[in-house]
């Protein structure tokens, strides 16, 4: 019987010899038999586990000796209360609502932010939401960092979050957006195709890494205006890997302006939080079929920066 650190959220141990062989899935199911299997792949999937400090797949089959570390995010019992917090409806239907998100904004509820968050909003504008995500994410197909502006789609029920979970996942529906970088990229446009895991350095970043330590991250690029220091992307996503445009920014060696997480220098602009806008979203309609395009501009304190590059350029 293994035992457990229970004043932690993480578990490290080695593997025995009754269990070489088998798949890491199940392993972990049988060491840690209070959750399920499908939440053990889950932790999997999205790098909380790490095998002789590399990311596995579930199939990996284990090895004697091997120093298996899993991470378990922390979990708190919630009540979600609806919070009349102004939010930008850009359109709304019986099965979708699309939100111009503002900066500062938190998604959804996590450990430190259970109020003002973009749920708690929608809960007190939007009456009918899918529930397929939980409680804690009611309606919530997709999502944009904190400090990310834009748009996102929300599923006001099952049907709709079906459908759009799926163009997502065929990359049927496209997200746009817009960055203000340092520096410029290495061509006018490209495609950057890499793996993304956690940073093994900060498992609070993520980071570029090698094949079997991450997850595939595909992002188009374009360069639309060059300023003398700066310039002006605009990024497609084919993957939605958590700060997938921001890490792989860091990679081009173009931070973007304000992203001090992903190396960004101090700017004379004076910002905080990376100047990264979900400009355009194009997606089917779950009932109808018809593609719509929804476009949202740059917000004000983005727009300021570029005005002032503009008049100096």
């Amino acid at each position: 019987m293994r035992e457990k650190n229970i004043d932690s959220n993480y578990e490290v141990f080695t593997i025995t010899d009754n269990e070489v062989g088998k798949r890491l899935d199940v392993v972990l199911s049988d060491v840690f038999s209070e959750h399920s299997r499908s939440y053990i792949k889950k932790l999997i999937d999205e790098n909380f586990v790490f095998v002789n400090e590399k990311c596995q797949k579930a199939g990996y089959k284990v090895k004697y000796g091997d120093i298996v570390y899993i991470e378990f995010p922390v979990e708190e019992t919630y009540s979600l209360e609806a919070q009349n917090i102004p939010l930008d409806i850009v359109y709304q239907d019986e099965d979708i609502a699309v939100i111009n998100k503002a900066k500062g904004m938190v998604v959804h509820p996590a450990v430190g932010n259970t109020e003002g968050t973009l749920v708690n909003a929608i809960l007190y504008h939007i009456k009918d939401l899918s529930g397929i995500n939980g409680e804690l994410r009611p309606g919530i197909v997709h999502r944009i960092d904190k400090d990310t502006t834009g748009l996102l789609v929300i599923a006001k029920n099952d049907m709709a979050h079906r459908s759009l979970s799926e163009q997502i996942k065929n990359k049927t529906c496209k997200r746009i957006y817009k960055a203000l970088v340092h520096g410029a990229p290495p061509n006018s446009e490209g495609r950057v195709v890499t793996y993304i895991g956690r940073n093994p350095k900060d498992r609070k970043k993520m980071a570029v890494v090698e094949e079997n330590e991450g997850r595939l991250a595909v992002t188009n690029y374009k360069v639309l205006k060059k300023y003398a220091h700066f310039s002006l992307v605009e990024f497609s996503l084919e993957t939605g890997r958590t700060h997938q445009i921001r890490v792989h920014c860091k990679y081009l060696n173009i931070p973007i302006v304000g992203d001090f997480t992903y190396g960004a220098p101090k700017n004379k602009f004076g910002i905080e939080g990376q100047l990264l806008h979900a400009c355009k979203l194009i997606l089917q309609h779950p009932r109808t079929n018809e593609i719509m395009t929804f476009e949202a501009k740059l917000p004000n304190f983005f727009q300021d920066v570029i005005d002032k590059l503009e008049k100096t350029n």
